[in-house]
């Protein structure tokens, strides 16, 4: 007598306990991911010099500006405020435009940079932003061109890490979603071939200024694909297999 066929698991088949676990880190994510979006937001806006995110700020994060450095642009722009005394400013542009050498870093870039921005620019608390901590890493954003290579490869890595994880387990929550399968399949490669599309474009735009689109579509495609799983997930363990589903605790 032949096997019975496998019955595969779906959102129906599984315990409201499970069901509550499933939602909360879900929604805990979509909350995380919103707030990255926010991250991004204001750790990129404004570096062409004007209110908002554009494509021309993307370009001078990864490509550069043309008569400009990320570190001048910023101090002209979103981190003026950040600034203790508004003459700091002037005192940070005429080194820039000094040649960014390191003695005059020493004696008066330092301690502005100290006191006013490595609260957020160290790596250990946003590996994304600028490391303004030391000279080596200070002088990359103080002379023309964009992110370095080095600077790539390592948020690259803490990017490819963290959100494959994220995104395999929210793919384990999504395949027991009740659709086709075919459908099903591409939706869980999507944000994966999205994320690795994201980051390979860093590096091209680094060299191809036109590639900042490319940057800008693959982190949308990944983001509503994302967040396409996280609904269809929840919505499908409340509301739609709710006539079908187990009772179990």
């Amino acid at each position: 007598m032949p096997a019975p066929p496998e019955r595969y698991r779906r959102f129906r088949d599984i315990s409201v306990s499970e069901r509550i676990l499933n939602t909360v880190f879900l929604l805990t994510i979509g909350l995380g991911y919103l707030m990255a979006l926010a991250n991004m937001y204001y750790t990129h806006q404004g570096l062409d010099g004007k209110a908002g995110l554009s494509v021309e700020d993307i370009v001078i994060s990864y490509h550069g500006g043309k008569d400009q450095t990320r570190l001048g642009t910023a101090i002209n722009g979103i981190m003026k405020s950040n600034l203790k005394y508004v003459s700091d400013k002037d005192v940070i542009l005429q080194w820039i435009q000094q040649g960014a050498e390191e003695p005059a870093y020493e004696e008066k870039i330092a301690p502005i940079l100290n006191r006013d921005c490595i609260v957020c620019h160290t790596p250990t608390i946003n590996p994304s932003l600028p490391d303004l901590t030391h000279y080596a890493t200070v002088s990359e954003v103080a002379h023309a061109g964009g992110a370095t290579i080095p600077t790539l490869v390592r948020v690259s890595h803490i990017h490819l890490f963290g959100i494959a994880f994220i995104l395999f387990f929210i793919g384990k929550i999504f395949i027991l979603c009740d659709i086709n399968v075919h459908i099903k399949r591409v939706a869980v490669v999507i944000p994966f071939a999205a994320m690795l599309l994201d980051v390979l474009s860093w590096f091209i735009t680094k060299e191809i200024s036109s590639f900042a689109y490319v940057v800008i579509f693959s982190g949308a495609l990944m983001g509503l694909s994302m967040g396409l799983q996280i609904f269809l997930s929840i919505y499908q363990m409340w509301f739609f297999s709710k006539n079908n589903r187990s009772d179990k605790d």
